[in-house]
């Protein structure tokens, strides 16, 4: 073709504007793909390729599926892009988040719509038996490369290669087994705002309701968060956003515990609510396999952080207890932040500095043992809001707590995925004494990888997609997964974990921010 005119940006897009016909020199030519590879040397090398049809040779991650059923569109990467301060200090994540800007492209669906028909991705179309995770592989991926929307993304054309995607990099799976030598499984889950309306079916208009925005939509809701919790084969579980409206038989949390079994009991702090948050945390148990013992204890600590709860529960039969906290800081979302909780630029997001005083805080409550029961130590859990080298974990450390995901599952840990990274925000940590009793520590992955569109919702679905996204089963039951940890009170374990807490305690006075 031979066309005239004058190059123009017209929203972020370079164009033509024609000034003269457009002619035709030949036909049935074939268009060779430029190669392109990720990461680039910049940001801006992505420009020489601006409308372009380009092919990627690696075999690259999908690294994102957040506006997969919105879109139709699918981050990818070359290799998982980590949250930088989840592996790097903050110091450090200037220069891994710029990492991660070179290392990022959208593989787009060739359609501006929104809430499309068909989602074409996985092939042939996107649905909860036929999910796309983050963590996949993808081939043959090949396109026009343009900007819009800010970012860089591929579109499809006609005769282009079709990607393909490969589930064995991170497959769906069953829960972990328990680690046999552990006589107590504790679970931690953020439950996506499980909100349960009046508890008789109505009630869900409440202007301060968060989550199911009727019946319908909590039943949805409800077959999900159930059967993630009777997989997770715990015997006590910490709970984060469920609807603060106390312990009565209409409460969400009571509710919600009886569903999973008649020997399941709520840890109730004698108190009408738990803070004036919407949302509490919560505590809730199998009374075949613990018992609490000891008072159930919470902290006021501020405005914006949730109050913690803690409670000492011993194994039936057994003769050791652990005192277990459950904990929501305040998140990272930035109105109203001012002073030393705006954010600062490296990488730990507004109200950091209301989440460090709030940690201390709940160190120092835990070091007065408010429960009153004596324990092997304190098993501390939740969504913390921070990730792992951010100052409110930190601060956790300094006071003898181990990092328990760090040190059983890795630099690769992750329970969230937020803008195209993994890390976690979801946490268990041990003072030095139960630290060893610790056997295993799990990350199970049923949420986090997985498409928004398979939740519970049925907006901006058509009926067809409210039926073919939907599965009341455990994947994409919350935003967050779930933490499991496996500890032996039992005591043939006794001696040998107070030989490792020593040396742990060593081990840990030598770590390099101490």
């Amino acid at each position: 073709m031979h066309v005239t005119g004058k190059v123009e940006e017209k929203y972020g897009q370079t164009q033509l504007t024609l000034s003269g016909a457009v002619a035709v020199c030949a036909s049935g030519q074939s268009v060779t793909p430029a190669t392109l590879a990720l990461p680039v040397d910049s940001p801006n090398a992505f420009a020489a390729y601006e409308g372009m049809l380009v092919r990627l040779p690696q075999t690259l991650t999908v690294t994102e599926v957040y506006e997969l059923g919105r879109y139709g569109s699918v981050l990818l990467s070359n290799g998982r892009l980590r949250t930088p301060t989840s592996v790097v200090p903050p110091a450090q994540a200037k220069a891994v988040a710029e990492a991660n800007a070179r290392n990022r492209l959208i593989l787009d669906d060739g359609s501006n719509k929104q809430n499309p028909a068909t989602v074409p991705y996985p092939a042939p179309a996107l649905s909860a038996a036929n999910t796309l995770r983050a963590g996949y592989t993808a081939a043959d991926v090949e396109g026009v490369l343009e900007l819009r929307y800010g970012a860089w993304r591929l579109q499809p054309v006609p005769g282009a290669r079709t990607p393909t995607f490969g589930a064995s990099a991170n497959p769906r799976t069953a829960a972990p087994a328990r680690d046999p030598r552990a006589n107590l499984r504790v679970a931690s889950f953020n439950v996506l705002n499980y909100f349960n309306g009046d508890g008789a079916g109505g009630g869900f208009d409440d202007p301060s309701n968060r989550g199911a925005k009727n019946y319908e939509e909590f039943v949805r809701q409800d077959a999900k968060i159930v059967s993630a919790l009777k997989a997770l084969d715990a015997d006590v579980i910490g709970l984060m956003e469920i609807e603060n409206d106390g312990y009565g038989p209409l409460s969400a949390v009571r509710q919600l515990a009886a569903k999973l079994g008649e020997n399941w009991r709520v840890v109730d702090p004698g108190s009408a609510r738990l803070g004036g948050d919407a949302i509490a945390v919560a505590l809730i148990y199998d009374s075949r396999k613990v018992k609490p013992i000891g008072n159930a204890a919470t902290l006021a600590i501020d405005d914006k952080n949730r109050q913690p709860l803690a409670q000492t529960f011993r194994p039936l039969g057994g003769s050791r207890a652990v005192t277990v906290a459950v904990n929501h800081l305040k998140s990272k979302n930035c109105p109203d932040a001012t002073g030393d909780d705006l954010d600062q630029g490296d990488g730990q997001g507004c109200w950091n500095a209301t989440r460090s005083r709030a940690a201390a805080k709940i160190a120092d409550w835990l070091a007065r043992n408010p429960t009153g029961a004596p324990s092997e130590g304190v098993l501390l859990i939740g969504d913390l809001n921070s990730y792992t080298y951010e100052d409110p974990v930190r601060t956790l450390e300094s006071r003898g707590y181990v990092n328990l995901v760090s040190s059983k599952v890795g630099s690769g840990a992750y329970s969230y995925v937020y803008n195209g990274e993994a890390g976690y925000l979801d946490h268990a940590l041990a003072t030095n004494a139960l630290a060893w009793r610790v056997k295993a520590v799990h990350d199970w992955h049923i949420n986090a990888d997985e498409p928004i569109a398979l939740q519970y919702t049925l907006a901006y679905k058509s009926a067809e997609q409210q039926r073919t996204y939907y599965a009341p089963d455990a994947y994409r039951s919350s935003d967050h997964d779930p933490v499991l940890i496996d500890i032996a009170l039992a005591d043939e374990y006794a001696a040998a974990a107070s030989r490792r807490g020593a040396e742990m305690a060593a081990a840990h006075s030598r770590r390099p921010w101490h």
